[in-house]
């Protein structure tokens, strides 16, 4: 079969206004406001394509989910298109030290590479294949949320939701390492872990404190220890707080732990092992809340073939596709594939940087990726 998405016009200055429109609308995920105005841009990109326009409204002070769909009556599994458009970069990043700009082959700007740069290219790729009378091999549903980058807490079950709707998920997450696309992710844990001891005048009755903050010293010890690289588990004590001042013995402490496991079964044995800590010190208590918040993505067969397929869809545009060992980092890819719907994640724009001022993606990928990206739509059946 003739892809005719490797064919389909596709003009680069194009897309690069679009991503830019979306880019110099910032939006962290605190900002409701922001977000909910790239979803108005979103929007105008669909406009005069035959698709339905589902906005929801925000919950928890986040902005609301876009979901747009295929407008032709289906009785056939829709392929889920899953992207967010919040970003970890607070406001005033676009006007500060990283500008919109282009520098060579490398395109800069706040939530570029991940991942409004994906996004635009997903829509854009839909857009080439309806522009040009080329049908999609089923219903494509687009899906727009507003709070990835903060572990999703109000999107997950409109994700699960469509998703168990879908045939195949597609996540628009930027792609790494030189243009591998994601097929494994870690599953991802979060803890909140409280110490508390006795409060005492340090010089006047020192021997009276217990020590919430020399406690958690046993504890960060005992979580970091936890780390196992042969097992494919590391933990990580991100955030400390304690203490009230410095001749005060302190009463409390807390720190914030990240967890991340490769399956299941080692998601639920670490878990236990976390909520299980138990105080060193006599008189003082420990207490620990949290859980898994992304569960582990698997390579299954499912994804394997799929991947397949991919790389000859990439083979009929020119490029050459391969995938990553399973990363750390979580998405909205790990809800669906743990529900065992066949999802291919870091299909967005190539290039480096997330989460920095360095972010960036490069032009050379904007073509072929949405291309990459209209031809799944194209052939997947």
């Amino acid at each position: 079969m003739t892809l005719k998405a490797a064919t389909v016009p596709l003009h680069e200055d194009e897309v690069i206004e679009g991503i830019r429109r979306w880019v110099v609308t910032e939006s962290p995920s605190h900002d409701a406001g922001g977000v909910e105005a790239v979803l108005d841009e979103v929007e105008k990109d669909f406009e005069g394509l035959p698709v339905t326009i589902d906005r929801r409204v925000g919950t928890g002070g986040y902005a609301g989910v876009l979901k747009v769909s295929s407008a032709e009556p289906s009785n056939e599994k829709p392929i889920l298109v899953l992207t967010h458009v919040d970003t970890v970069h607070p406001k005033g990043t676009l006007t500060g030290r990283l500008p919109f700009r282009r520098e060579g082959d490398k395109l800069y700007g706040p939530g570029l590479y991940d991942m409004k740069g994906g996004a635009y290219l997903a829509v854009a790729g839909y857009r080439a294949l309806i522009r040009a009378g080329v049908a999609t091999a089923r219903p494509i549903t687009f899906l727009f949320t507003p709070d990835e980058e903060v572990g999703s807490p109000t999107s997950r079950g409109i994700i699960e939701e469509e998703a168990r709707k879908a045939a195949y998920v597609l996540v628009t997450e930027p792609a790494r390492d030189g243009g591998r696309i994601v097929t494994a992710r870690k599953g991802v844990a979060r803890f909140v872990l409280t110490t508390h001891g006795r409060p005492a005048h340090a010089g006047a009755r020192h021997q009276d404190g217990r020590s919430a903050i020399r406690e958690m010293a046993h504890q960060i010890l005992a979580v970091e220890g936890m780390t196992n690289y042969a097992r494919g588990i590391t933990t990580t004590v991100g955030l400390i707080k304690g203490g009230s001042a410095a001749n005060v013995t302190p009463e409390t402490c807390t720190a914030e732990i990240d967890l991340r496991v490769p399956d299941p079964e080692i998601g639920a044995e670490m878990v236990a092992r976390i909520r299980g800590l138990a105080a060193v010190t006599p008189d003082v208590t420990v207490h620990v809340e949290g859980d898994l918040n992304r569960p582990p993505y698997p390579k299954t067969a499912l994804i394997t073939e799929m991947l397949a397929r991919a790389q000859g869809v990439a083979r009929s545009i020119g490029f050459d596709l391969e995938d990553c060992p399973m990363t750390g980092g979580g998405s909205d890819g790990n809800f669906t594939a743990a529900l065992g719907v066949p999802t291919l994640d870091g299909l967005g724009i190539d290039g480096a940087g997330a989460h920095t001022l360095d972010e960036h993606g490069l032009v050379s990928s904007i073509v072929p990726r949405a291309r990459l990206l209209a031809g799944l739509m194209e052939t997947l059946r």
